[in-house]
């Protein structure tokens, strides 16, 4: 006879009954008031040091774009190291005085031209029979021809500001040279900054030094990247203005590739300024001309030259690219506006790589 054993009965759980949750222990209450209290004094110190801290940002960027220059001279040249950093800050100063001499002169001639001559530009629109029929109707040359005629009179009232931006100049100087002392500090001695840093991280040393290693790659390939693509942006002007018979075409040419350092819009403002200047030669041809040749450069810089450039070291998400562009903006205005897609691009490598060693850990478990 086989003898089967009745099943345990199970006991009952109850779905209704509460849940007791352990209260917490002293060490633990103390320890989540020590992070909060550490974190309001940390976001303090940062609002109070909001200034230096972003002028070691600005330096930060500033070291690491010119970072593989000062390696490649320093490898070619048999001279301290300090000396190449010192020849490069040099060659830069030279370089803004330059253009500083052509584009200001030329410029203040252009402005006086176009408002010397504005009322006839305002005379030649009339003899449009389209503008003539809709100016009959709403009165358009009249005001045009009253601002106009005041144009000289705002033009002599605007010097009044300069007064102020030349006071404040003093200051730009003074973070100027904060800003070039910090980098040529970090060109200087970075690497041993670095190692001394890595050291303290122990087995995830040789992680985090490729980690850096690629956001140095990154930012510095977007920077001297982007100063090499408004180089062409300033050749290219100067060319079709120069055909065009545009006065002061290198001058409008450094002003385009200025405003193409600026992501998004920078290109589209270095284009309008240049197409009033085009008002002056030939209108409205030698102005149509202008466009089209902007929107098939634009096209040419953005599906071929820029990839070429940056490569795929900057393949930055257009929604980050956009957010960042506004933040840096609102920020630090036109500087972070160029200092936001390497931060960007910066911030994208730091999470690839915590995403990417995140998974081994999370499969195991």
């Amino acid at each position: 006879m086989t003898l089967v054993s009745a099943p345990e009965p199970t006991p009952e759980v109850d779905g209704d009954r509460p849940v007791r949750l352990a209260s917490p222990s002293l060490k633990a209450v103390v320890r989540i008031v020590a992070i909060v209290v550490a974190c309001a004094i940390g976001l303090y110190l940062t609002w109070r040091l909001r200034d230096v801290l972003r002028l070691v940002v600005i330096s930060l960027f500033l070291g690491l774009a010119l970072l593989p220059l000062v390696d490649a001279i320093d490898a070619r040249v048999r001279v301290p190291r300090a000396a190449v950093i010192l020849a490069l800050y040099a060659a830069l100063a030279g370089g803004v005085v330059v253009v500083g001499a052509v584009v200001v002169p030329s410029m203040v001639k252009q402005v006086q031209r176009l408002s010397r001559e504005a009322p006839h530009y305002v005379d030649d629109l009339r003899r449009n029979s389209t503008f003539r029929r809709y100016d009959d109707r709403y009165h358009i040359a009249a005001k045009l021809q009253a601002d106009a005629h005041g144009l000289p009179d705002q033009l002599r009232r605007a010097t009044g500001p300069l007064q102020d931006v030349t006071v404040k100049a003093f200051g730009v100087i003074g973070q100027l040279v904060t800003v070039l002392s910090v980098a040529f500090l970090l060109m200087l001695n970075g690497r041993r900054y670095v190692n001394m840093a890595l050291r303290l991280t122990g087995d995830r040393e040789a992680r985090y030094r490729r980690l850096i290693v690629d956001v140095n790659r990154a930012v510095a390939r977007y920077m001297l990247g982007n100063v090499a693509i408004s180089l062409l942006a300033t050749v290219a002007t100067w060319l079709v203005l120069t055909i065009l018979g545009v006065p002061y075409a290198l001058s409008l040419g450094i002003v385009v590739g200025f405003f193409d350092l600026i992501p998004l819009v920078g290109a589209t403002i270095g284009a309008i300024v240049v197409a009033l200047a085009t008002l002056t030669v030939d209108f409205p041809t030698a102005t149509l001309v202008w466009v089209a040749f902007v929107i098939l450069y634009q096209r040419f810089e953005n599906y071929l030259v820029q990839p070429f450039v940056y490569g795929r070291s900057l393949d930055v998400n257009p929604l980050v690219t956009i957010l960042g562009v506004l933040a840096g903006a609102s920020l630090l205005g036109i500087l972070g506006a160029l200092l936001a897609i390497p931060i960007a691009a910066g911030f994208q490598i730091v999470a690839r790589d915590w995403w990417a060693n995140r998974h081994p850990a999370a499969d195991a478990a």
